[in-house]
């Protein structure tokens, strides 16, 4: 049995190499391996009776390791990674000095402040699109840390019988995969112009990518809200020079906007650039929330319907949306349904990973003291979306108009904290591309 061996290098290749065919591809087979899962169907064997929990041990100085065993159909395996804890949370740091920062816009020409952003130019940060006022607002602690909290790690891959199949490096896997299952409901929804970050690391690179790369000619502005400038330069200038496709639909017409913590009003930027956005992208482990509820949960912020996705913190202590945000996204309505003509639609429901990792781990989950009842796992909706869409197509009856509108134009909350099976699925197709490709070491006789 050949024994492929892909580094961090190897498998950032092969994903920045992927087209949107590609990208839909890989959402399918990672979707059929979460209804799988969802169905408790034991012939299967992505069910999620064969899904272990994963064991994290946090040792004396911070640092966590997170052992994550697996099991689908062509593959058992394991990943292991290790996180350094945010030096935020071991001491309080100083606030930075509050001085004012300037926002990046891909739409001038003038000489640019940071190495190698050709093209670019500082400008300082609109205070004139909006009157609305976000008040004092403080980003949380961890949005003032400056250490990285990427996972580093491996993924092993077996055959069912036990033979070694694949070693792959974790990092930029674990990115791409936690983002593929986030977008999956993106390409259905019926306005994608503005999308809104939070964080600006691998995380957020393949939300944004994804997204780009699904819905290219659609979005016309990206808001990344990050704590340093730098990194969230950085984050622009990687989605503008992509090496491999070009001068693509997005380089030419989508225009970037950074907003941190040294803006001098921080907190009425913040609350535009979460009101104006249609997808929100929370990325960051924070362990409080990184927007004040009120900018959502208020009568003018239930106006609009917005997809948002909060795949950052991954504890009970963690938390990147406010609980309220939640407890409002799952109550009933005052004559008891779900629906209301005033407001966006919302669906009675929090879109999960995982049912049973979430309630045991998903701080926003834990804190607004949600039920199983109140969540819907992935894998179960997109084979229910499947259902509806080809239903209302052929005619053949009037599917669940409720659910299609809630999805294509409601307040759609996607909250996961990660599964093994995710790493399993899309790390398998990924060394079968590998192979055909030529990308990586192959033993064989391994």
């Amino acid at each position: 049995m050949p024994l492929t061996v892909l580094t961090d290098s190897d498998v950032r290749d092969l994903l920045l190499k992927l087209e949107k065919d590609d990208i839909l591809e890989l959402q399918k087979s990672l979707g059929e391996a979460l209804h799988e899962y969802s169905t408790g169907n034991q012939d299967t064997g992505c069910c999620s009776s064969y899904q272990p929990q994963r064991t994290i041990v946090k040792r004396k100085n911070g640092n966590k390791h997170l052992f994550m065993p697996a099991i689908s159909n062509d593959a058992v395996g394991m990943k292991i990674v290790s996180l350094a804890e945010s030096s935020s949370t071991q001491t309080q740091q100083q606030q930075p000095q509050v001085t004012k920062k300037p926002s990046i816009s891909s739409q001038h020409t003038t000489d640019s402040a940071i190495s190698g952003m050709d093209g670019l130019s500082l400008t300082p940060a609109s205070t004139t699109a909006s009157s609305i006022s976000g008040g004092s607002f403080q980003p949380p602690s961890s949005l003032q840390s400056a250490q990285s909290t990427t996972p580093e790690g491996l993924i092993t891959l077996l055959t069912p019988t036990g033979s070694p199949m694949a070693l792959l490096n974790a990092s930029e896997l674990t990115a791409f995969r936690t983002a593929l299952a986030a977008t999956i409901l993106l390409p259905k929804r019926h306005t994608v112009h503005t999308l809104t970050v939070f964080g600006a690391g691998k995380q957020a690179y393949w939300h944004l990518r994804l997204a780009l790369l699904l819905r290219p000619s659609e979005i016309h502005h990206i808001n990344i809200i990050n704590r340093t400038f730098e990194r969230a330069a950085l984050l622009m200038k990687s989605l503008l020079s992509d090496p491999h496709h070009g001068p693509t639909t997005w380089q030419r017409h989508v225009k970037f906007t950074t907003l941190t913590p040294e803006f001098n009003e921080y907190g009425r930027l913040l609350k535009d650039s979460v009101r104006k956005a249609d997808a929100i992208f929370c990325t960051t482990p924070s362990t409080s929330p990184l927007f004040p509820a009120e900018f959502l949960t208020s009568h003018e912020g239930r106006r609009k319907g917005r997809y948002i996705t909060c795949i950052g913190s991954y504890t009970p202590q963690m938390s990147e949306l406010d609980p309220a945000i939640f407890t409002q996204a799952v109550a009933p309505h005052e004559d008891g349904h779900h629906h209301h003509h005033r407001h966006a639609p919302r669906g009675g429901v929090i879109i999960v990973d995982s049912l049973e990792s979430c309630m045991q781990e998903a701080g926003e989950i834990i804190q607004a003291k949600l039920k199983p009842e109140h969540l819907v796992e992935l894998g179960e909706l997109i084979m229910v979306k499947k259902a509806v869409m080809k239903e209302l197509e052929l005619g053949t009856g009037p599917g669940e108009t409720g659910l299609k509108e809630w999805l294509i134009r409601g307040n759609v909350i996607y909250k996961s904290v990660g599964i093994g099976l995710m790493d399993m699925v899309v790390g398998r197709d990924l060394v079968e591309m590998a192979r055909e490709k030529g990308v990586g070491v192959t033993i064989q006789d391994f």
